[in-house]
């Protein structure tokens, strides 16, 4: 089966031949300097935003100074926030309030926090999950609902909680490294389609042999 055309904004066709308007490609429908998302990632809302990027990262402006970063085919559900660095204030003086913001000319100067949010390969945000500033999480990894992710998560860990903790990962540590090492992400539109059945068995010496030289 071939892939969905990364060019469109609203991958998935329903029966009747309309688009479904609540799941979009990121890459199609993000424009914003600060948030990067790669080929194929979606997200899905019941309640489809024209800007999409202010639904998912309300505090990342296009003046911010930290980034938003995700990577390729993840899969983020409704409710998911990524709550970025922008969204901090200054924790080492006599108070929290951030005068320089309510001031035009220093605005844009003023952020106390500045860590990128980092998103993997292939990564599977759940239903309502809240994602803090400077997280760094995995290839594979897989955030469970209504998760409270801060910090750095390996690859194919299965994260859930708040706050979020590792509760198991999702295949021996042998396994990882070879889908570390394979990147399929990385391959041709036409190789990844043909290892559809590979990617979906959990086979990784099937996924082995279907890998371009």
């Amino acid at each position: 089966m071939p892939l969905p055309d990364p060019s469109r904004r609203y991958p998935i066709t329903l029966p009747d031949g309309s688009d479904h308007k609540g799941t979009v490609f990121l890459s199609q429908a993000i424009n914003h300097p600060r948030f990067q998302a790669g080929a194929f990632s979606y997200a899905s809302d019941f309640e489809a935003p024209e800007d999409w990027a202010s639904r998912l990262a309300p505090y990342l402006f296009p003046f911010s100074r930290e980034k938003l970063v995700v990577g390729k085919f993840c899969q983020i559900a409704h409710g998911v926030r990524f709550i970025t660095s922008s969204a901090n204030h200054a924790m080492d003086g006599m108070t929290c309030f951030p005068f320089p913001v309510f001031d035009p000319e220093h605005m844009s100067g003023f952020q106390p926090d500045m860590r990128d949010t980092v998103i993997g390969h292939d990564v599977w945000i759940g239903y309502n999950a809240m994602i803090l500033p400077g997280a760094r999480i995995g290839n594979g990894a897989i955030i469970g609902a209504g998760s409270v992710v801060r910090g750095e998560f390996p690859p194919y860990s299965i994260v859930t909680g708040n706050p979020a903790e590792v509760r198991r990962l999702r295949f021996d540590t042998d396994t990882i490294d070879k889908l570390q090492a394979l990147r399929w992400w990385d391959w041709p539109a036409e190789v990844i389609a043909g290892a559809e059945d590979a990617l979906l068995s959990g086979n990784i010496k099937e996924l082995e042999r279907v890998a371009p030289n």
